[in-house]
């Protein structure tokens, strides 16, 4: 096989700010939408990265860099290839932020349907013990289904959009079809 199209060095991995490994894509042409508790905080670890971390580490790079034979150098090393991933961190944050859209529940008008940044309980139909879960719709970068936060472009979360309360509701799980029947709507 021809060398060039092979992947030789550990500095290829470049890849001009695409998204991280895990990392929900938006939809092609649609805003970032945020809260404005997710805007802050993607702006807190933007600002922490440029402002802390970034400086900090270059100075250990150039300590490092200063020291001499720097082919056996560890703090050089994994300096320079932790700088690689703060950089492609901050083009990826730069991107978001620069395509958000910040959304204030608080401001919602219609409070009878689900939109962006509501907080939706839910209770599972068809299960021998119906029980309420509460889900609160966010944007992709504070998705945390963990703590009941899903991201608008879930398939939960788009079949629960313009839903009324007392809807019941179905959509495909990766469990099967499931329906889920909305018991309350509310913007915090």
């Amino acid at each position: 096989m021809n060398k060039a199209f092979v992947r030789e060095s550990e500095s290829d991995e470049e890849d001009d700010g695409a998204e991280p490994a895990g990392a929900a894509s938006l939809p092609a042409g649609a805003k970032n939408y945020l809260t404005p508790a997710g805007h802050a905080a993607l702006r807190a670890e933007f600002e922490q990265l440029v402002k802390v971390e970034r400086p900090q580490l270059v100075q250990v790079v150039s300590w490092a860099a200063s020291n001499g034979d720097r082919s056996e150098n560890g703090d050089y090393i994994y300096g320079k290839k932790r700088l690689r991933e703060i950089d492609r961190r901050l083009r990826y944050l730069t991107k978001r932020l620069d395509n958000a859209e910040v959304v204030d529940p608080a401001q919602q008008t219609n409070l009878d349907q689900v939109f962006f940044g509501a907080t939706v309980t839910v209770m599972v139909l068809g299960s021998d013990a119906a029980c309420d879960v509460t889900y609160r719709i966010v944007g992709v970068d504070e998705a945390d289904p963990a703590t009941g936060a899903i991201s608008w472009i879930s398939p939960l979360a788009r079949a629960l959009l313009k839903a009324r309360d007392g809807d019941v509701v179905k959509f495909q799980s990766p469990a099967g079809l499931r329906e889920i029947e909305i018991v309350e709507i509310c913007y915090i």
